[in-house]
């Protein structure tokens, strides 16, 4: 079974470490194990009822009157009021998602994703939501708190949303802007590459979608084949600066006079020096901007 520390609690559910001893000793809101130090640790079972607690506080609920409740009262309170009186803020939505992503909840996640969609729109659903989820949940698995099963459930229900949205956007024309989408070999996190394939097609562009682990010398048969007017791939894993700089002028060397965007988190781009015709975005705005 998997255990977690208080300050990893804390990162997962958005609340102090502080707060949580607050809720526990005053509350019995939760009952951790101690190790021989007298350090807490909390099992899976705790983070969800954490996760669901906090869930209801956001509801409004008192801690007093939820942090009582046995696990089915708390469960039958979200489920009652997962649409009414919803608050204003995202991190709702955000616990209530990872929270079906541990139970293995599709039925869940499908009323909570479709609540979100008609709410925010996909665009705003990927940025305040799924976007933080995806963090959250990378962040457990990292710590290796969260099964790979887990993680790989999620994933690819978001994957299967994406996917269903692409395929209701209409077709560009022929002879519109034609964007290749892909990733580089051993990266196989999609999920940024899904949603950044939507939001060119939103603008009436072409995408040619070439997936996960693409090896780079293909691609420039592939660019000029297909005419393609720009490329973007995201990077995820963590490589040395050398590499990724010897993989970037790979890619300016051999897709001479093609614009090429590379979206990656600041830690893994920050040294990285970029020829003209190469670009880093950031975020999703910068996409949005580039487009415009």
């Amino acid at each position: 079974m998997n255990l977690f520390s208080i300050s990893q609690l804390a990162q997962f559910s958005g609340i102090k470490p502080h707060t949580i001893r607050v809720w526990e000793k005053r509350y019995h809101a939760l009952d951790p194990t101690r190790s021989e130090g007298n350090t807490r640790y909390y099992n899976s079972n705790q983070l969800r009822r954490l996760l669901n607690i906090v869930s209801l506080v956001q509801l409004n609920y008192k801690i007093s009157q939820v942090g009582s409740m046995t696990d089915k009262e708390l469960y039958r309170a979200i489920e009652t009021n997962t649409y009414q009186s919803v608050p204003e803020g995202t991190e709702y939505f955000v616990l209530h998602l990872t929270r079906a992503a541990l139970s293995y909840d599709e039925q869940q996640f499908d009323k909570i994703f479709a609540h979100c969609i008609l709410r925010y729109g996909l665009t705003e659903t990927y940025k305040k939501i799924l976007y933080p989820m995806m963090i959250r949940t990378g962040l457990m698995w990292s710590c290796n708190t969260m099964p790979p099963a887990n993680e790989h459930f999620i994933t690819n229900l978001i994957r299967q949303k994406m996917s269903t949205a692409i395929d209701s956007l209409p077709h560009p024309e022929l002879n519109s802007e034609t964007w290749l989408l892909f990733l580089p070999e051993d990266e196989f996190h999609e999920i940024g590459l899904l949603f950044a394939h939507y939001i060119i097609r939103l603008s009436g562009k072409r995408v040619i979608y070439l997936g996960t682990n693409m090896p780079a010398d293909s691609l420039a048969v592939t660019a000029k084949d297909a005419q393609v007017n720009k490329l973007l791939l995201f990077l995820v894993h963590r490589h040395t600066t050398k590499k990724l700089q010897d993989y970037i002028n790979k890619l300016n060397k051999s897709l001479t006079g093609k614009e090429i965007y590379v979206a990656a988190g600041e830690s893994i781009m920050k040294q990285i020096k970029f020829p003209k015709n190469i670009q880093w975005l950031k975020t999703a705005e910068a996409l949005e901007n580039a487009l415009a």
